[in-house]
């Protein structure tokens, strides 16, 4: 699972037996699974941008949902979810940049203009990378070219190991899921992600070092 290194003071799991927390209250509050990679998006998010005190974490059981998480706060009834300023925002590539907007703590995102352009292009691709990475796994696609496109894409910027050069949203966005794709396509597939893709191995141990 993908995390931070600043550690966090992780909060029971509320399942279909847990009473709510106070909604609307003012606390701002993110609503994550631990093992939902789309969560961790956010919730490395988060932690980069050092809102540990200013977001609260609560954990919701996904295969045991509490009631009330669907009636009296999300009624799309997924993970991630962020209460804020008395409403509730998902999605999780929406709420990393929500995140790196409008809160306080260093930018995750470049101010330089080509940077930022490719940014949003690589944003962009990322469902469209996981989509063509489990239809390899199903069989109905050919497994290296997503990868491929990380590959070239890790190409375009020499001043560090990541997309941008240095780490930012785009890692951010791929990495919960790359983690996961890694071992998995070695043991269904004998596939290794990493052979012929040099740019990708050196993303993938910086991100390790970054993100544990």
């Amino acid at each position: 699972m993908a995390t931070v290194s600043v550690q966090d003071d992780l909060p029971s799991v509320l399942d279909s037996t847990s009473d709510p927390p106070s909604l609307f209250d003012g606390t701002t509050r993110l609503y994550i699974s631990y093992m939902c990679p789309y969560a961790q998006r956010v919730w490395i998010t988060r932690n980069c941008k050092g809102l540990q005190d200013k977001i609260k974490l609560v954990a919701i059981d996904l295969q045991n949902k509490p009631v009330w998480y669907k009636e009296k706060l999300y009624p799309a009834n997924k993970v991630p979810a962020l209460e804020h300023n008395n409403e509730v925002i998902g999605e999780s590539l929406d709420l990393i940049k929500y995140l790196d907007t409008h809160f306080e703590g260093a930018s995750l995102l470049p101010y330089d203009p080509a940077k930022k352009e490719f940014a949003e292009e690589l944003l962009s691709y990322a469902e469209t990378f996981n989509g063509g990475v489990i239809a390899s796994v199903k069989g109905n696609a050919e497994v290296g070219a997503p990868f491929d496109y990380l590959e070239t894409a890790l190409s375009k910027f020499d001043d560090g190991p990541f997309f941008l050069g240095q780490f930012s949203l785009v890692d951010i966005a791929y990495a919960p899921f790359t983690q996961r794709y890694h071992p998995l396509l070695l043991d269904v597939k004998n596939y290794d992600i990493t052979t012929g893709r040099p740019k990708l191995a050196s993303w993938i141990e910086g991100i390790n070092d970054a993100l544990t």
